[in-house]
């Protein structure tokens, strides 16, 4: 008598069903891992521009008239102005002369 060696239909079917819950718990957390790492990254950029506004009032006296007067400038940004994860562009109350996180 030959013995036969392998997995039957219904054990590939368990194992398949197995991978596929697991699937479905760890998908949602990656993608919403992903999610909480661009808000951050957006948060960062915020502070590091207001940072830079401050250090602007410093250097000269005077608020920056536009975010633009700061974020072109290469004394700030030498590498280019931050730029939000999700492609929003980030603008600065010229009362308040800050940079205010935006929604996402």
């Amino acid at each position: 008598m030959k013995s036969r060696k392998g997995f039957t239909l219904v054990e590939l079917l368990i194992v398949v069903l197995i991978l596929g819950a697991l699937a479905a718990i760890a998908i949602p957390r990656i993608i919403g891992g992903a999610t909480n790492a661009k808000i951050n990254a957006c948060k960062t950029n915020v502070n590091l521009i207001n940072s830079q506004i401050e250090l602007y009032f410093a250097n000269n006296d005077a608020w920056p008239s536009a975010l633009t007067d700061v974020t072109e400038d290469t004394d700030y940004f030498p590498d280019g102005p931050p730029e939000c994860p999700f492609g929003t562009a980030y603008s600065m109350n010229t009362t308040t002369h800050r940079v205010t996180a935006h929604d996402h």
